[in-house]
């Protein structure tokens, strides 16, 4: 007995650093990968930092710009993978709340209560220039940076706000501009895909719930689904904010055919997407309808879940255009199935959430011709002759 313990205790005692071990790897490569996506934005603001203050530095009677560099590190933060405008509205807040942050130092010094002032003098600024709600916020958050930054023992008190504080900021901000923008733009296919797949992700993950739910009759499963169904609005919203920044990243960075081809095939595909998930959530509504009876319907719970898996298919497409074959392969599935359900007699409400998924049938279909490049069907083409129409993979 004595031996057996000492044997466990050996064991133990040679198990546990390499456990320790191995979980100490574990933490350097869950660190090492949320950093790598990061390192590119990270060595942005860097070189801007570095390039303001030497700037600063070529036009400035000022030996340490520290304002120009302060402002570029929050501009390139704040304008990382915006749009044109709403990047010059946030580097106009940051100039706003350097420059009110500066006279308030200099005029009453710093502490608590002139902080508060601070805040309330850059907001209110910000809005009587007619700023929106990001120059408003941006503006208080420059000068509370810079009133950490600032050692107010330096600062020689006095009124007025000074020219040289004004134009660091504005060289800091045009500078994060340019590196954000001209020099060092983001990755604007990655930005536009990353929204997209979001999308997708969101409307397949709704069809497979709708599809639970007909199969078990769950009328609390259906509420659920439908409320997946309402939140894809974020995710399309977002979408439609990341499309046009990133055409306007990919117009204004030096070339990149196969970025801004991929972009215009994002581009092209975006209100067939739209369509399916307005037809997903109107799918949605009537599958609460139904399951309020507490009946099951087997054959159209099929039909979703064929449905569901075209949109998971066509979310790969984007990247393997010769996938678009299976997409429309499973999309015409899932209106086949709907369309036997709807020839049989069931009820008004099986016939319209047969409509549904052959709608939304419809809009995939169409999605995926728009992803191969291939000149879609028309409009006015009958459902059952686009369903018809032959795979352009």
């Amino acid at each position: 007995m004595q031996l057996a313990n000492l044997l466990t205790v050996r064991i133990l005692s040679t198990s546990l650093p390499a456990r320790a071990g191995r979980r100490g790897r574990n933490v350097l490569s869950l660190g090492a990968h949320r950093l790598r996506p990061r390192l590119l934005p990270i060595a942005h603001t860097a070189a801007a930092a570095v390039l303001a203050w030497y700037v600063a530095l070529l036009l400035l009677p000022d030996q340490r710009p520290a304002f120009a560099s302060i402002a570029a590190v929050i501009s390139v933060g704040a304008t990382y993978g915006q749009r044109g405008a709403r990047a010059a509205e946030l580097i106009g807040g940051v100039v706003v709340g350097l420059s009110v942050a500066d006279v308030i130092v200099r005029a009453i010094g710093s502490g608590p209560l002139q902080m508060g002032l601070m805040v309330v003098l850059a907001m209110s600024t910000a809005v009587v220039l007619g700023g929106g709600a990001l120059l408003v916020t941006e503006a208080a958050v420059s000068a509370l940076l810079l009133l950490a930054a600032m050692d107010p023992a330096t600062v020689t008190v006095g009124p007025g706000l000074s020219p040289i504080r004004f134009a660091e900021a504005l060289i800091g901000g045009g500078v994060a501009l340019g590196v954000t923008s001209l020099f060092f733009p983001p990755d604007a296919a990655l930005i536009v895909g990353r929204a997209v797949q979001s999308v997708f992700a969101e409307l397949g993950r709704s069809l497979e719930r709708i599809s639970a739910a007909l199969g078990d009759g769950d009328a609390d499963g259906a509420q659920r689904a439908l409320q997946s169904a309402r939140d894809i609005e974020h995710a399309t919203a977002a979408l439609d904010d990341a499309f046009a920044a990133g055409r306007e990243t990919a117009r204004l960075a030096p070339p990149r055919r196969r970025a801004r081809a991929q972009i215009d095939r994002y581009g092209r595909t975006l209100a067939q997407v739209d369509f399916a998930v307005r037809n997903t959530r109107v799918l949605a509504r009537d599958v609460v309808r139904f399951t309020r009876g507490g009946q099951p319907a087997p054959e159209l719970a099929e039909a979703v879940g064929v449905l569901s898996a075209a949109v998971w298919e066509l979310a790969a497409a984007y990247d393997d255009p010769a996938r678009i074959g299976e997409v429309t392969r499973l999309a015409r599935g899932a209106a086949a199935r709907a369309a036997a359900v709807a020839e049989h007699p069931g009820g008004p409400l099986l016939i319209e959430i047969a409509g549904q998924v052959r709608s939304t049938a419809v809009d995939l279909v169409r999605a995926a011709e728009l992803v191969a490049d291939v000149a879609p069907a028309p409009e006015d083409l009958p459902t059952e002759e686009l369903l018809l129409v032959p795979s352009p993979g």
